[in-house]
């Protein structure tokens, strides 16, 4: 009970949590922001901004799988099905154990578990750009996340920042060599949402990568080539600690945006936190790599099984809420059908200017050599969410899970002085809080 390695185990986290502290003060100031803006124009508006939050569209769905289970479905007059098969039960069975333990309602408790879970995110968000970029580029990172347009979803009784926070950390684990971590984690947010496999993808990548390595014929100690590496090895090290440290700070003034900083900070490969040939190192790995698909190969196994349709069972609930994966082909002629009328031309314009983006700023992160398991994750994200036929209006809800899309801005934002980084954040934050309040007693996320 005395030994140092169980004390050191707290005092880190303590550590840790006081390094993010200025990262989750300025998100819960972002985040309490766009509630006063929506509770004061809700007020104006004779609606109940709590309703709006924790009794609307898919809230509705996963209060009531909490409250009753699975087994409910809506027929609509043209033939589609609505089954409340297509929502993944994590989030519900969080609900129904707040409900449990507590005066709480189920959709008190959704509302409780996105609170807490975006904090969660927030601060692992901030755990992997810190770990790759240093900390003021980590504290702009969680702060574009919250001031993102749609940023309200964060507070509602959705699955979004519970799955953001399961992503968040099980990137981190693998970044640092916790394999086990990472693959529990993994498992937990594959019951959270479909694309889970996105953070089952970038396990898998990053375990692939680590058994390659583990492969690679190594050079002998001792040999001539072994000895010009470790004499250009400090040097080396030198030359990117000394750009990394430019990032992390901001560039000085005259620097050339886009240079030093896009460099990763020096770490050991991802999911190397021990030595390859460190004993255990390999089972744990292949033991997180095991575990990170489990949760959504066993809900939508166990749909399969329910509704008796196999494997593809649960593909067939989705059929029903006219959810698939074409490519994008809906979506492009979703977007097309936009410019058929002058007036509906500016949308169009703007879907394609967004898209535009974002497919930019993943361009960005590969250039800027992101960690292979952010890329991986985020490309998934981003291709599931941009090439699916489900409803278009909640594209920029299911893209906000990606967050490494934005350590590029990020970046860039921590290159500034921090007043003027301090104005932009703010005014997007006001931008962000008056079109959340409007959005959200508007047509809403679906």
């Amino acid at each position: 009970m005395n030994d140092p390695d169980t004390r050191a185990v707290p005092a880190a986290r303590s550590r840790a949590l006081r390094r993010a502290a200025p990262a989750l003060l300025g998100y819960a100031a972002v985040r309490a922001l766009g509630l006063v803006a929506l509770a004061l124009w809700s007020a104006a508006r004779g609606t109940d901004a709590y309703t709006l939050l924790t009794a609307r569209w898919d809230a509705l769905w996963y209060t009531r799988v909490a409250e009753l289970g699975y087994g409910y479905e809506v027929r609509l007059p043209n033939g589609d099905v609505h089954s409340n098969l297509a929502f993944f039960p994590l989030l519900p069975w969080l609900e129904r154990l707040v409900a449990a333990v507590s005066p709480l309602s189920y959709a008190d408790g959704g509302f409780l578990v996105a609170v807490l879970a975006s904090l969660a995110a927030a601060w692992g968000i901030f755990a992997v750009a810190d770990h790759v970029y240093g900390s003021r580029a980590a504290v702009c990172a969680v702060l574009l996340w919250a001031v993102l347009p749609v940023g309200i979803v964060q507070s509602m009784a959705y699955s979004e920042s519970l799955f953001t926070a399961l992503a968040a950390w099980s990137l981190y684990a693998v970044l640092t060599g916790r394999w086990v971590t990472a693959g529990v984690l993994a498992g937990l947010a594959g019951l959270t949402r479909p694309v889970g496999l996105a953070v089952v993808a970038a396990v898998w990548a990053a375990g692939i990568a680590a058994f390659v390595r583990d492969r690679a014929p190594r050079v002998r100690e001792g040999s001539p080539v072994a000895a010009e590496g470790a004499r250009a090895a400090p040097e080396r090290a030198s030359f990117v600690r000394r750009r990394s440290t430019k990032a992390a700070g901001g560039a000085r003034r005259g620097e050339r945006a886009g240079g030093s900083a896009a460099a990763p900070r020096v770490h050991a490969p991802e999911g190397a936190r021990a030595g390859p040939g460190a004993p255990g190192v390999r089972a744990r790995r292949a033991l997180g790599m095991f575990l990170a698909p489990l949760g959504a190969a066993g809900y939508v196994l166990w749909v399969g099984h329910r509704t008796g349709g196999g494997p593809l069972g649960y593909l067939e609930v989705q059929a029903g809420w006219r959810n698939g994966f074409d490519g994008g082909y809906a979506f492009a002629r979703f977007v097309a059908a936009k410019f058929t009328s002058f007036p509906s031309a500016a949308a169009g314009l703007g879907l394609v200017a967004g898209v535009g983006l974002v497919v930019w700023l993943y361009v960005v992160c590969v250039r800027q050599r992101q960690p292979l398991p952010l890329l991986v994750y985020a490309g998934a994200v981003t291709a599931l969410a941009l090439c699916a036929s489900s409803y278009f209006g909640s594209k920029p809800r299911l893209l906000l899970p990606a967050f490494p899309l934005l350590l590029p801005l990020a970046l860039a934002l921590a290159r500034l002085r921090p007043p003027r980084s301090a104005l932009v954040l703010g005014s997007v934050a006001v931008a962000s809080a008056v079109y959340g309040a409007l959005w959200l007693n508007g047509s809403g996320p679906p």
